[in-house]
């Protein structure tokens, strides 16, 4: 199957020489590049963040909800009477 171009950069990093260790025996063992496993390693982490910030915003869709709620039941009460 033939590779299919991808837009790639090129860029130099600086990292702690223990992380670049860690980088190359997950490419062997992975056999793949060290390139593969950095650019792994950050959509992982921009995975994370996505998350963490769909997480805040159905938390705050469901605060808005509630209180929605709270005001519609108080409005529904008002118009309708209490049950009894």
């Amino acid at each position: 199957m033939a590779r299919r171009a991808q837009n790639l950069a090129k860029v130099t990093l600086s990292l702690p020489r223990e992380l670049v260790e860690f980088a190359d025996a997950k490419a062997t063992e992975r056999e793949t590049s060290r390139s593969k496993i950095v650019t792994e390693a950050l959509a992982t982490l921009r995975a994370q963040d996505e998350d963490e910030l769909a997480r805040e915003g159905y938390a705050l869709y469901a605060e808005d909800n509630t209180e929605f709620a709270a005001a519609s039941l108080s409005a529904a009460s008002e118009t309708f009477g209490r049950a009894s």
